[in-house]
């Protein structure tokens, strides 16, 4: 995600810069909270900080205590029972009604630390599982480590739960001791980011381009027109490809994690593009246009030989996003991203208010 690269790049800055940095993640949540268990935030030593472990209301106090955890080279454990009704007297007016434990993890720049596991996760788009272990009894925290760099006793203890993660697909806890010290292992699986290709390089494409990067999406636009597909146009688009579409398709990396939306304008280059995903593994092919467009395209791929899998016609959304009462072009824009990411995350839109359980879960 987003979040993370800006991290990673944070990071990479400070150590340039000369500054020492902490790390601190979000490792357990009990009742309600703005962040889920997997927030992170980098703090360097004169009080610099990216990412988020709040709605902003914790910020203040975990800078201090990340800037003392930088000082005294050592991870601290700091829980902010946010259900008591008199969380003035800390002074953070935090009023979430939950309890959010955070690790403070001082970053030594020439030694292993959490700064290479994210990187990894971000350099491959494969899922992967980063566990963070935190002391129960105030003793040494283990802190964020990588369970293929593991071994012995401890790789047995992991083991299991990581193939648990990877096979549910879903983060989840384990109690582990070693010795005297009580130790719990927050597993977390993370997903590489969407990977959304825009094919049309009109206007109504610039804001489509412009959320999925704010979202933290990598965005790759495709068109056949180099007078509109260009990096003045599209400045937060990660690559640019211009070209006929057996050109761009034979380009393109598409897994799991990837959505395509048709939005040229050009029907018989929508079209020839359609035809060339029908073999492809893409969970989200999105078409700019009313029903009648999407069925008259089927049509004219059938009579050519070309037909897509009951499986393959579930993934294609036409007309594209969400029912939102959208009209502008942001408002579309905002309706697609928003479907994208129900589809992809395996969800059913409806409203937070209407869900009978908690809106984050782990196992």
């Amino acid at each position: 995600m987003k979040e993370i690269r800006d991290i990673v790049q944070a990071f990479e800055k400070a150590i340039k810069d000369g500054k020492k940095t902490a790390l601190a993640t979000v490792v357990h949540v009990s009742g309600s909270s703005y962040r889920r268990p997997g927030a992170r935030m980098l703090v360097t030593d004169d009080g610099q900080l990216t990412g988020a472990i709040s709605g902003g209301c914790l910020e203040g106090d975990a800078l201090r205590k990340a800037v003392l955890a930088i000082t005294q080279g050592k991870k601290k454990l700091v829980v902010y029972n946010t259900m008591d009704e008199d969380d003035a007297k800390l002074g953070i007016q935090l009023g979430c009604n939950g309890i959010v434990s955070i690790l403070f993890e001082p970053i030594d720049a020439l030694g292993t630390h959490p700064m290479d596991i994210l990187k990894e996760v971000i350099k491959y788009r494969n899922p992967a599982v980063i566990i963070t272990g935190y002391s129960m009894n105030n003793q040494e925290h283990m802190g964020t480590f990588n369970p293929t760099d593991v071994s012995g006793v401890l790789k047995q203890a992991v083991t299991g739960e990581t193939g648990k993660a990877f096979n549910n697909a879903i983060s989840g806890y384990r109690e582990l001791a070693i010795g005297e010290n009580q130790q719990k292992l927050f597993f977390e699986y993370y997903v590489p980011p969407v990977s959304l290709v825009v094919v049309g390089a009109g206007n109504d494409a610039l804001p489509l381009v412009s959320m999925a990067g704010l979202i933290g999406w990598t965005v790759t636009l495709a068109d056949g027109r180099s007078t509109h597909a260009n990096r003045q146009r599209f400045p937060l688009a990660e690559k640019i490809m211009v070209g006929k579409p057996k050109e761009i398709m034979d380009h393109l990396v598409l897994d799991s994690r990837t959505a395509l939306v048709l939005m040229t304008h050009n029907y018989h280059y929508d079209l020839e593009m359609l035809g060339l995903l029908q073999n492809k593994s893409v969970h989200y092919i999105g078409l700019l246009g009313p029903a009648a467009k999407r069925e008259r395209m089927l049509l004219e791929l059938a009579e050519k030989g070309i037909y897509f899998s009951e499986s393959a016609l579930k993934s294609i959304y036409g007309p594209t996003g969400l029912d939102l009462g959208s009209e502008t072009s942001a408002e579309i824009a905002l309706s697609i991203c928003s479907e994208i990411m129900a589809v992809l995350q395996d969800k059913d839109p409806i409203h937070l208010k209407q869900k009978p359980e908690p809106i984050h879960q782990l196992s």
